[in-house]
C-alpha cells in the first residue's frame, strides 16, 4: 500500500504530535499556600511606621477567613490574596518570608498594613 506524499506528511505531523502529548509534563497551575494565623507587624501611614493594633487575621484551609470578628471567603490568585465577605472586601499582596500587606489610601495617604504568618515555637506547644 502506497501512501501519496499529502498523505505520508499528515502521518509524521500525527506521529510526532501523539509523540510530544506523550511525552510532554501537563502543566500544573501552581497555587500558594497561604493558610494560617497572621500577625500585623508594620504599619505605615503616608510612609511613616506606626504602632500596628490590627487583629490578627486567620486564613483557614477551607477557604474562609476570620478578621476582627467578621468572616467570609478568600481565594488565591496569582500573587494576590482576595478577601471577601459580607462587611469586608479587600485585596492583599503575597510577599516573600510569609507575609500578606494590605496598601489602601485614606485621607492621611497611602496605608501599609504587614501581617506575617505565626509559626509555633518548638517545644512550647503540648500535644493532648
Amino acid at each position: 500500500m502506497k501512501l501519496s506524499k499529502g498523505m505520508k506528511e499528515v502521518l509524521v505531523v500525527t506521529i510526532v504530535g501523539a509523540a510530544l502529548l506523550l511525552s510532554g509534563r501537563a502543566a500544573k497551575a501552581q497555587t500558594t499556600d497561604v493558610t494560617g494565623e497572621y500577625e500585623c507587624t508594620e504599619a505605615k501611614v503616608a510612609g511613616k511606621s506606626v504602632q500596628c493594633k490590627a487583629a490578627q487575621l486567620s486564613l483557614k484551609s477551607d477557604g474562609s477567613f476570620a478578621l476582627q470578628g467578621r468572616g467570609g471567603q478568600y481565594l488565591v490568585t496569582g500573587s494576590w490574596v482576595e478577601l471577601t465577605g459580607t462587611i469586608l472586601k479587600s485585596r492583599a499582596k503575597i510577599e516573600a518570608g510569609h507575609k500578606i500587606v494590605f496598601r489602601f489610601y485614606n485621607k492621611k495617604g497611602l496605608c501599609e498594613m504587614i501581617y506575617e504568618r505565626r509559626v509555633a515555637e518548638l517545644g512550647k506547644t503540648k500535644l493532648g
